[in-house]
């Protein structure tokens, strides 16, 4: 579901044919977001969805139409209240989807623009596929430069697709990272919670009794030490970094290194009196004290949480409220 440029890609380039359906347009309550994709082969088969069901059937016709005559087509359904009910909303609404055959023609989705957008989300490069919607012209852009820069901005901040007057800015972020530093019993709920929230957790400990596979089980652990591995995972503005191991052995590298990065949140496991003493430490290391004020410590946000899942909570919070606020 997340792979629908590549799989778009790798249909076209088997000859089987691709088209992309795009939402562009919906009700605030839709169950598909604005930005979302289905891909459509020439022989029918087709990934992800823009609806949740009630019109795939209708966007896969017009597709094949797209693909026989390589033109684009803005598509505008207004789903019914019985149809809105059956995908789990309480009433109807308007669904606008761009769908887009992949294609060598004037205005179709053209292959190399595609790989284009494939190769940076590859190489986690933040970019926005901005299509004017009164002749589908598309463009790249991995600067914020032009009239645009401020609304792409934002929308990638907040992994907001949406119309920006006439034109439609798709947002492709790279994954979100999360960077553990301690093995430790938070990090033991700190890690499912990261992942069901759409982080890949990284996990670093070079404490074999801590980082033991049964204490987290299908989570790879980085045994290094925190300075090299966070060099490593070369941390960037779509990873968050938490250091719970409360030994500043281990804490400190990986947070002159986190401090180094363009990491959009760092936390520090501690209380006030620890998070004082780290921060004498960090300006005895040269650090600045508008790099030290990055760091949130205690780590989470306060709302009173005393176990191991509570405080996970609270960094899933702050995190959370880091990234989009």
């Amino acid at each position: 579901m997340d792979q629908i440029p590549e799989l778009a890609l790798a249909w076209h380039r088997a000859g089987r044919g691709a088209v992309l359906a795009t939402v562009v347009e919906t009700w605030g309550s839709a169950p598909r977001g604005v930005g979302s994709q289905l891909v459509i082969a020439g022989d029918g088969a087709m990934m992800g969805s823009v609806s949740g069901g009630c019109v795939e059937a209708a966007v896969v016709h017009a597709a094949l139409e797209c693909l026989a005559s390589g033109t684009p087509q803005l598509l505008t359904y207004g789903v019914a209240d019985a149809d809105a009910f059956a995908v789990g909303l309480a009433c109807g609404g308007t669904i606008k989807v761009l769908v887009e055959p992949v294609g060598d023609s004037g205005s179709a989705f053209a292959p190399e623009l595609l790989a284009g957008l494939v190769a940076a989300r590859a190489a986690r490069q933040a970019v926005a596929l901005v299509t004017d919607m009164d002749g589908f012209d598309r463009r790249l852009t991995h600067d914020l430069g032009g009239p645009l820069a401020d609304a792409i901005a934002q929308r990638m901040r907040s992994d907001r697709s949406g119309m920006e007057g006439a034109q439609f800015i798709a947002i492709h972020n790279p994954p979100l990272r999360m960077v553990i530093v301690g093995a430790v019993h938070i990090a033991q709920a700190l890690v499912p919670m990261a992942r069901a929230c759409g982080f890949d957790p990284f996990l670093i400990d070079p404490r074999g009794a801590f980082g033991a596979a049964d204490r987290f089980p299908g989570q790879p652990i980085v045994e290094d030490w925190p300075d090299a591995a966070m060099t490593a995972l070369a941390p960037d503005a779509r990873t968050a970094v938490v250091t719970l191991t409360h030994d500043s052995k281990l804490d400190d590298p990986a947070l002159l290194a986190a401090l180094a990065s363009k990491a959009f949140y760092i936390g520090s496991l501690g209380s006030k009196r620890t998070h004082a003493k780290r921060v004498e430490r960090l300006t005895a290391a040269g650090i600045p004290p508008d790099q030290i004020a990055r760091i949130h410590a205690p780590v989470g946000l306060n709302i009173g949480a005393k176990t191991p899942a509570e405080i996970a909570v609270s960094i899933i919070a702050q995190i959370t409220q880091s990234l989009r606020l």
